[in-house]
C-alpha cells in the first residue's frame, strides 16, 4: 500500500467537515472572528435556514488591504503567533482553519476596509478558488457572505435539517454569542424577517431580557464567587421557569461558549440541594480563569475545554450557586431583628447540643448489630409482591367465576351496575379522580377481562382500592389505573382521529424562542392530531384556543412545554405514534388526580374499566398499577405457616 499526498482542496472539505458541520457552524465561526475584530455591532442575514446565504455584517478593525488574500490560506491567523501562544489564548478564533475550510464548500464573497485605509477590498471564491479580486468602496469593517453552502458536498446537504430547525440552531448560537457579550448589539434575520435584536448594555439582565423574556428575568437570582485563579459569576434560574430539557442553560469559559458535564452538574447538584423537581434549571455561568489553567485546542469546533484542576471548578461553581439559592430563599423568610436578638444567645448551646446528638446516635449506629438495625426498622407489611404483568402467564390458570358484584352485559337496554356508576361519576365530577367525563366511556376493545372481577374492600389513605378475589388481596394505586385508563382512550382516539377537544374560555398565548418555535412548526400535525387547536399570534408566538377534553382544567402553558421539550428530546426520526404516545402519557398524568376519597361505585367503575384494557398491569410510566397478595404469603408473614 502506497502513501499519497493530499491535494489541498480535498484536505480543506476534510477539515471543512469537522469545522463546517451546518449552517448554524459558519454563523458561529464568522460572528466569532467579528467579536474578536472589535465589532460594536452585528448583523447576520440569512435565507432558508443559511443553507441558500449567510451574511454577516461588523463595524469591526477590518483586514489589511494586504492580507485579504492570506485570510484564506490554511491556518493564516492574526491571532497567534507561535506554539506558545496557544497556552495563553484570549481570542475566540487562533487556528485559521475557519475561511478556507468555509470558502471551500461554498460561495464566498468577503469584502474589507480598515480605519487606515481609503479604499476596501473585495474577494469571491467558489469552492476554494479566487473567482476575482476588486478594490472597492466599503465601510470600515468586514463583511462576508456565504452562498450555496455545501454545493459541491451533495452528501452534506443531505444530512441538513429543515429551514425552520437550521434557523433555530442558528439563533440559539447567536443568543449564547450575545449573553457573553452583552456590549455587543446583534441583529438576527431571516428570510428579510427580524429573528431578534440585542442592544449593547452593560446589565447582562438586560440580554437575558431580550432573548429569553420578561418571565426569566423576573425568575433569576445572581450569583458570584472569587478565588486566586479563577472567578465565576451569573444567574441562576427558580423552579418556575425550569423545563424538561437543558436547551436555556449556557456555560462560558472566558467568553467562550462551551458544554462541560463537569460546570452543568456543580450547578445542577447546588440547585436539587433546596429545590428537588425533575426538570433542568436555567442558568447562565461565567467562569473566568487564566488561560495556562485550560487547555481549548481539544475539539474543532471549540466547544470543549480540558480543566487542570476539575475538583476545584466543580468546588467554586457549587458553592456560588449553593449560596445564591440560600441566601434568595431566606431572603423570602426574613426574622425580625428582635427576634435574632433574642435567639443569637442560644445558638452556640444549640448548635453544640446538635452535634452531640449527631455523634450520639452514630455511635449507636456503630455498635448495634447490622441484622438488629434491619429487623427494626423494617416496614410491617413488607411483602415481596408480584405485579400482575409479572404473573399474568399464571394469573388466569384457574377459571373463574363473577364475584356478582357487577354484572357485566353487552345489552343496552339494561341496567347495570356500571350505568349506575357512570351515573354517579357524574354527580361527583368536580371532586373526584375518575370523573372525567371520557373515563366513563371506555371503549372494550374486546370482552375478555385481563384479571378476576374483585370484591371492592375499601380504599387505604385516599390512595389505594382494597380488594379481594378467592385467596388473593390485591391493591390498586387509583391514581395509576386512572392514568392508564385514561391514556388508552386518548392513544385510541388519536389513532381514531375521534379526539373530542374543547374550547378555552380565554386563548392561551405563549411566546416562543425561535428554536422552540421551530420544534413547534415540525411538529404542528402532532398537536393538531391529539387535539390542540393553535394559531399563529404573531413573531414566534402562538395562541392555543383548543385542547384536548380530556385534561379537564390543566396548566396548559406548562404542558405545551413540556410536551415540546419531550419532542425536542426525542429528536428526529421517531414514528408519529411514538409521539402521539408521549402526548397521551403526558396528557393523562396533568389529568389524573391523587387523593381523592372515592365512593364504592366509583371505585368498582375504575376497577372494572381497567379489567377490561388492553394492557391493565402497569402505568404509562412502567409503574405497577395493582399488587397481588396470596393467602399463603399473608399467612407465611404472621407466622402461621413456615
Amino acid at each position: 500500500m502506497r502513501i499519497n499526498i493530499l491535494e489541498v482542496e480535498t484536505s480543506n472539505k476534510i477539515a471543512a467537515g469537522e469545522v463546517v458541520e451546518r449552517p448554524s457552524s459558519v454563523v458561529k465561526e464568522l460572528v466569532e472572528n467579528s467579536i474578536d475584530a472589535g465589532a460594536k455591532n452585528i448583523n447576520i442575514e440569512i435565507l432558508d435556514g443559511g443553507q441558500t446565504n449567510i451574511k454577516v455584517i461588523d463595524d469591526g478593525v477590518g483586514i489589511h488591504i494586504d492580507d485579504i488574500e492570506k485570510a484564506f490560506l490554511p491556518h493564516a491567523t492574526s491571532k497567534i503567533k507561535c506554539v506558545e501562544d496557544i497556552y495563553k489564548i484570549h481570542t475566540l478564533g487562533f487556528r485559521g482553519e475557519a475561511l478556507p475550510s468555509i470558502a471551500s464548500v461554498s460561495r464566498t464573497i468577503l469584502s474589507s476596509r480598515t480605519k487606515e485605509s481609503s479604499i476596501g477590498k473585495e474577494i469571491s471564491q467558489s469552492s476554494g478558488e479566487i473567482t476575482y479580486i476588486n478594490e472597492i468602496g466599503c465601510n470600515v469593517g468586514t463583511t462576508i457572505e456565504v452562498k450555496d453552502l455545501f454545493f459541491n458536498v451533495p452528501a452534506r446537504q443531505k444530512f441538513l435539517k429543515s429551514p425552520q430547525r437550521e434557523s433555530a440552531l442558528i439563533s440559539d448560537i447567536i443568543g449564547r454569542l450575545a449573553l457573553a457579550n452583552n456590549e455587543i448589539s446583534f441583529k438576527l434575520s431571516n428570510n428579510n424577517k427580524k429573528v431578534f435584536s440585542t442592544f449593547s448594555s452593560e446589565n447582562l439582565s438586560d440580554t437575558i431580557r431580550y432573548i429569553y423574556g420578561k418571565e426569566v428575568v423576573n425568575n433569576i437570582t445572581s450569583f458570584e464567587e472569587y478565588n486566586d485563579i479563577m472567578s465565576v459569576h451569573g444567574y441562576i434560574g427558580n423552579a418556575d421557569i425550569s423545563r424538561g430539557s437543558r436547551n436555556r442553560q449556557s456555560i462560558f469559559v472566558n467568553k467562550r461558549y462551551i458544554k462541560s458535564g463537569l460546570i452543568t452538574a456543580a450547578v445542577e447538584n447546588a440547585f436539587k440541594s433546596f429545590l428537588t423537581i425533575n426538570k433542568f434549571p436555567f442558568f447562565v455561568i461565567f467562569l473566568d480563569i487564566f488561560p495556562e489553567y485550560i487547555d481549548i485546542n481539544v475539539h474543532p469546533q471549540k466547544t470543549e475545554i480540558k480543566f487542570q484542576q476539575d475538583k476545584a471548578i466543580f468546588k467554586i461553581v457549587f458553592d456560588a450557586v449553593h449560596t445564591a439559592i440560600a441566601n434568595s430563599l431566606r431572603g423570602n423568610f426574613d426574622i425580625p431583628e428582635e427576634d435574632n436578638k433574642n435567639n443569637s444567645d442560644n445558638e452556640t448551646q444549640k448548635h453544640t447540643l446538635r452535634n452531640e446528638i449527631y455523634d450520639f446516635n452514630k455511635i449507636v449506629i456503630d455498635e448495634k448489630d447490622k441484622a438488629e438495625i434491619e429487623k427494626n426498622v423494617q416496614i410491617p407489611i413488607d411483602f415481596k409482591y408480584k405485579t400482575l404483568n409479572n404473573e399474568i402467564n399464571n394469573f388466569m390458570e384457574t377459571p373463574y367465576e363473577h364475584a356478582g358484584i357487577i354484572n357485566i352485559t353487552n345489552d343496552s337496554s339494561s341496567k347495570t351496575n356500571n350505568e349506575l356508576a357512570d351515573g354517579n361519576l357524574g354527580r361527583n365530577a368536580n371532586d373526584s379522580n375518575v370523573t372525567n367525563n371520557n373515563s366513563s366511556n371506555v371503549t372494550r376493545t374486546n370482552n375478555n377481562s385481563k384479571f378476576p372481577e374483585l370484591r371492592i374492600i375499601g380504599q387505604f389513605n385516599k390512595t389505594y382500592i382494597i380488594g379481594e378475589v378467592y385467596d388473593e388481596l390485591y391493591l390498586i394505586d387509583q391514581h395509576a389505573a386512572h392514568e392508564k385508563v385514561l391514556f388508552e382512550k386518548f392513544k385510541k382516539d388519536i389513532m381514531n382521529c375521534e379526539v373530542v377537544s374543547q374550547i378555552l374560555l380565554v386563548p392561551t398565548v405563549i411566546e416562543l424562542s425561535q428554536e422552540d418555535y421551530a420544534y413547534y412548526i415540525e411538529n404542528e400535525a402532532v398537536f393538531s392530531n391529539t387535539g390542540f387547536n393553535i394559531i399563529e399570534f404573531g413573531e414566534n408566538t402562538i395562541s392555543i384556543k383548543e385542547v384536548p377534553i380530556i385534561l379537564g382544567k390543566p396548566d396548559i402553558k406548562n404542558l405545551f412545554n413540556d410536551i415540546l421539550d419531550n419532542l425536542k428530546n426525542m429528536g428526529t426520526g421517531k414514528t408519529a405514534e411514538i409521539k402521539y404516545n408521549k402526548i397521551a402519557s403526558l396528557a393523562c398524568k396533568a389529568a389524573v388526580k391523587a387523593n381523592n376519597q372515592l365512593t364504592e361505585l366509583e371505585m368498582i367503575k375504575l376497577i372494572n374499566d381497567l379489567r377490561y384494557i388492553d394492557e391493565p398491569f402497569t402505568c404509562p410510566h412502567g409503574r405497577p398499577t395493582i399488587i397481588k397478595i396470596t393467602l399463603n404469603e399473608l399467612e407465611k408473614k404472621f407466622k402461621r405457616i413456615q
